[in-house]
């Protein structure tokens, strides 16, 4: 297993967001925190330090954590090639989706079981009585039992679900039940989510929350936010008009410095530096639809401003070390846009951004939201998606579908749009492009966008539930 640093941040950096009474209540939870843990760890178990809106939250709110006086400390699994495409698939049938169709037997338990008792072999001598363990999504579930057996509280948080279950997700939490059933309190994004067998008494729900103080929420003016994307190679600026805004603040607090990059732009070209973009990023993963973003919108183009363009944007397929299917899914929506008309291929852009420097990826996504004039999430299946909240926070009109946490997020007409079916493409198609036609309704739905998030969606509200939760563990 692997240690991810994190270096504490103090509560008050959040707080000074928030009128007085929420203000107040944050410390004197953290004050809480601190005389129920005092002498313990809080320990929370993942996949991957990179890559995926897990570890985006759990940097930020273990560095609040910190800040308040909490020890708490981050770890990410080593796992085979085999166990990571279990997993994968353990997490497409949670979404209801059939993935790639392999079987979940015996034999692929004992891969699962086997890596994760080495898993547990290098972590429990670690491990202090009365500590807390938070194990995330279902690579970590196998952990359960081990944990207890140390005598520490063990948590499992799943960040995915889907809202009415069918045949892959019974296949999935058969698998997962033996595991998760014995843990100590489960905890869910939403109620919907919860499997019958979970006892109400030991679950929590507690939905995803955003850092707006981040590297890729952080404010960023117009002339970095072009200046960036100018030295990315991703938008046709001029060298003169790239400005000196090509520092950004890491996690850790540190300045970097944004390198330039070449061959980011996997097909379309470098986007024009006038163009009206509509934006998504995400995972190159079936779920997210990305294959259908593009037939969607290249099928529209008709309705669209002449100077629309999209642009699909994920990780370098051989960066995120537990998702096997991000080539296949890139390679798919390649295939995707060689069968468009030329003049559709000019104005669809796939980008790869690299994942060595997960400061400096967060840094251009960040750019990316805040020069999108729409941004899309049109995912079939959702846990929540933290690529709606980044945006929304950002006053970007946003539409998306109508599933999962993105349901929970967006009020239609308020705060974004809702896409009904996202299998509708002709539907999608034509709300992005009146959405472009509508100044004013892009301008109050990323205004009411904005004010969402800062109501129910930053790291306070997250961080309270998580000391509820805590306090509950340790008086039993």
């Amino acid at each position: 297993m692997r240690d991810v640093e994190v270096d504490p941040i103090s509560l008050e950096r959040l707080v000074q967001l928030f009128e007085p009474e929420r203000a107040s209540l944050a410390a004197a939870k953290a004050e809480e925190a601190q005389k129920l843990l005092d002498g313990s760890i809080v320990w929370n178990v993942n996949a991957t330090a990179s890559g995926g809106g897990v570890a985006e939250m759990l940097q930020a709110l273990l560095a609040y954590g910190r800040g308040a006086g909490v020890d708490t400390r981050w770890v990410v699994l080593d796992g085979t090639p085999e166990f990571f495409t279990i997993t994968k698939r353990i997490h497409n049938l949670l979404h209801g989706s059939a993935g790639d169709r392999g079987p979940l037997g015996d034999a692929e338990r004992r891969v699962y079981d086997d890596v994760l008792a080495d898993n547990l072999e290098s972590f429990l001598p670690r491990v202090r009585r009365g500590d807390v363990v938070l194990l995330h999504d279902p690579q970590t579930a196998g952990m359960v039992d081990g944990v207890r057996a140390a005598g520490a509280h063990a948590v499992w948080r799943s960040h995915i679900g889907r809202d009415i279950t069918n045949e892959h997700t019974d296949q999935a939490w058969d698998f997962l039940r033996p595991y998760a059933e014995k843990a100590d309190a489960v905890v869910f994004s939403r109620d919907d989510y919860v499997p019958q067998w979970v006892d109400r008494d030991r679950l929590c729900i507690v939905p995803p929350s955003l850092d707006p103080f981040s590297t890729k929420n952080l404010d960023l003016p117009t002339a970095d936010v072009d200046a960036t994307l100018a030295r990315a190679g991703l938008v046709d600026l001029d060298p003169h008009e790239r400005g000196e805004g090509l520092t950004f603040t890491r996690r850790d607090g540190t300045s970097g410095r944004l390198r330039e990059h070449e061959g980011l732009i996997i097909t379309g070209g470098i986007v024009p530096r006038d163009a009206r973009v509509v934006l998504q990023v995400s995972r190159w993963d079936r779920l997210k639809d990305m294959r259908g973003v593009l037939t969607g919108f290249a099928a529209h183009l008709d309705e669209m401003p002449a100077d629309a363009h999209l642009m699909l944007v994920g990780p370098d397929v051989y960066g995120v070390s537990d998702d096997p299917e991000g080539a296949e899914v890139l390679d798919d929506c390649v295939a995707a846009w060689r069968e468009l008309p030329a003049e559709a291929q000019e104005r669809v852009h796939l980008v790869a951004l690299p994942m060595d420097d997960v400061d400096e990826n967060a840094h251009i996504v960040n750019a990316l939201q805040r020069h999108a004039t729409v941004v899309v999430q049109k995912s079939l299946f959702e846990g929540f998606g933290l690529t709606v909240t980044e945006p929304m926070w950002k006053g970007k009109p946003v539409v998306a579908s109508k599933v999962g946490g993105i349901q929970d997020q967006i009020v239609d007409g308020e705060s974004g749009l809702l896409l009904l079916d996202p299998a509708d493409l002709d539907a999608f198609g034509r709300v992005v492009a009146s959405l472009l036609a509508d100044e004013e309704l892009a301008a109050r739905l990323g205004a009411g966008a904005r004010e969402r998030v800062r109501d129910r969606f930053l790291g306070d509200r997250h961080l309270i539930q998580y000391v509820d939760l805590f306090r509950n563990l340790v008086a039993k």
